[in-house]
């Protein structure tokens, strides 16, 4: 009897083993496959994501049918980025089927209620205005922040939002700024949304922000933009 009570830790602690060596093999297994699922989706995820940004580029830059890419060099020089070229995307530009320069469009992110806000917005080079809006990424509350990118009333501001240089073209006349609702009265201004306050107030803020760093660039460089398609076609 006592021999047989020895043996029972022995065996229980081998069956332990060897149930935790499986769990093992199993998460490594699962580890691989999820990997190679990773690799082997990765392209056709890239490629969906470009098709994604083209859409919301031509969404922002009214009669926009073909981009192309700008990146910023370290002289504040804005250069098309070749086909199969890689960099930092400072700018899309979109022209016409005629390669008219129609505007420019351009990624800006700033912190919202619950987290960073990444928006694409139009700008118009010959209205010096901001004429198409697009949140790409958010995590703002369900019903209340995520308004900013469903809330008619409140993307009615982007159709046509003064974003004009002063005399010296080196910053914006009037910043950009988020008023509360109702309270609009300037074409620089945003009107924004009762119960989305903070949220709406970021958007302000973050093409403010973006506005003034980037659309002096785009106004003296608007030649070589207009160019460019024609060099790259």
């Amino acid at each position: 009897m006592n021999k047989v009570h020895k043996d029972i830790p022995k065996q229980a602690q081998t069956s332990s083993s060897k149930m935790l060596l499986a769990m093992a093999g199993i998460g490594a297994v699962c580890a691989l496959l999820i990997a190679f699922v990773f690799e082997t989706t990765l392209p056709r995820r890239e490629s969906l994501k470009e098709e994604a940004l083209q859409q919301a580029i031509f969404k922002v830059v009214p009669n926009g049918k073909k981009s192309i890419a700008f990146v910023l060099n370290d002289e504040g020089i804005l250069a098309p980025l070749g086909d199969g070229e890689k960099g930092e995307v400072a700018l899309y530009a979109a022209y016409d089927d005629n390669g008219v320069l129609q505007g420019v469009a351009i990624e800006a992110t700033g912190q919202g209620y619950a987290d960073l806000i990444k928006v694409l917005y139009g700008y118009s080079l010959e209205r010096e205005a901001i004429v198409g809006h697009y949140v790409l990424e958010s995590k703002e509350t369900p019903g209340l922040g995520d308004r900013i990118e469903k809330d008619e009333r409140f993307l009615t501001n982007f159709k046509m939002l003064s974003a004009r240089l002063d005399a010296s073209g080196k910053q914006l006349l009037h910043p950009i700024v988020t008023v509360k609702e109702g309270r609009k009265q300037q074409t620089w201004e945003i009107d924004g949304m009762t119960g989305a306050t903070i949220s709406s107030r970021a958007i302000g803020d973050i093409l403010n922000k973006s506005c003034q760093q980037m659309l002096p660039l785009v106004q003296a460089q608007k030649e070589q933009i207009q160019n460019a398609y024609g060099n790259l076609n």
